[in-house]
């Protein structure tokens, strides 16, 4: 069974920095995208960012590109979302996801969750 673990969430100023990290088990997390999705409250959950298993192909939303950058160690097995230059608006739960596809903005194409990592941004 796979398993995703975030971490790094938290409170922080507006123009503040934050780093998200993804935990995943198993020994074959080096084969698989894996993405970065955020849901705020009353609003649907959307796509934030993506990364192919080596790295090569680097996906993002436009909201956030050019502040955001996505990243992996394979021999850790965990996936990063350092987040720079916040904004309130990026408050929102974030979510690490796995697909067994190439990397993608489609939410329905990642089938593992992780639980979840508030990020709250005041201004």
């Amino acid at each position: 069974q796979v398993q995703l673990v975030e971490s790094g969430g938290g409170l922080v100023q507006a123009g503040g920095s934050l780093r998200l990290s993804c935990a995943a088990s198993g020994r074959t997390f080096s084969d698989y995208s894996m993405g970065w999705f955020r849901q705020a409250p009353g609003k649907e959950r959307e796509f934030v960012a993506a990364i192919s298993p080596t790295s090569i192909i680097k996906l993002y939303a436009d909201s956030v590109k050019g502040r955001f950058a996505i990243s992996r160690d394979n021999a850790e097995n965990t996936v990063y979302l350092q987040m720079n230059s916040l904004k309130p608006e990026d408050t929102a739960v974030y979510y690490c996801a796995r697909t067994g596809m190439a990397a993608t903005r489609n939410v329905g194409s990642y089938g593992y969750w992780g639980q979840g990592t508030q990020v709250t941004v005041s201004s």
